[in-house]
């Protein structure tokens, strides 16, 4: 029987502007499978521009089992692109953490939590303040760390390879603001070893 992932979150979740096979979850998948896991395709819940609110409500209008082998969570740009307050992300992330462990069967170790990436080093910030941007997703990510540290779950930081100056421009779309599947890789090279050891020690 193949092992199966369900992954949560937004654009960077989904792949906007990246095809299918350059998505994080399926990049991570494929690698998963070179290493000798019998995986799915993943399940993934996921849209652009979806604030902590719709990916609640999105789960709560999916009949989903908890019996995914891996769940992942990538959430919280949106909120902080709308300037909508950390107090209210921290509810919300609290709740959906609570639902990627109810989904995984409540095995917490099988759960994944990736940070925020920094979108302030993007072209298409380049006309913003991007020290402004890094200082908001920096107070995000203390939430999501905080509550994944707590709950026992898997949390890695994909903030800081994002923040690489000058970024390489074969790291984002077209649009100069979404991860190009180069860059969904280097997400992948530091998750993989930590779900690899995960799999095989449980």
């Amino acid at each position: 029987m193949n092992l199966s992932f369900l992954a949560l979150g937004d654009s960077y979740t989904i792949g906007e502007g990246v095809l299918h096979e350059d998505r994080w979850p399926s990049r991570l998948t494929t690698r998963l499978r070179d290493e000798g896991f019998s995986f799915d395709l993943p399940h993934i819940i996921a849209t652009t521009g979806w604030t902590t609110t719709d990916l609640k409500e999105a789960i709560r209008n999916h009949n989903l089992k908890p019996d995914y082998d891996l769940v992942s969570l990538l959430i919280g740009v949106n909120n902080q692109y709308r300037g909508w307050p950390v107090s209210d992300y921290e509810n919300d992330f609290a709740e959906l953490l609570q639902d990627a462990i109810r989904l995984s069967g409540n095995r917490p170790d099988r759960v994944l939590v990736l940070s925020i990436p920094d979108w302030g080093r993007t072209p298409f910030a380049s006309d913003r303040n991007p020290q402004r941007i890094s200082q908001e997703i920096d107070s995000f990510n203390q939430v999501n760390q905080h509550h994944s540290l707590k709950r026992g779950v898997h949390w890695v930081d994909v903030t800081t390879v994002t923040r690489q100056t000058p970024l390489p421009e074969d790291w984002t779309t077209d649009d100069g603001l979404h991860p190009s599947g180069i860059l969904y890789d280097q997400w992948v090279r530091l998750v993989l070893p930590l779900i690899i050891n995960q799999l095989r020690t449980s």
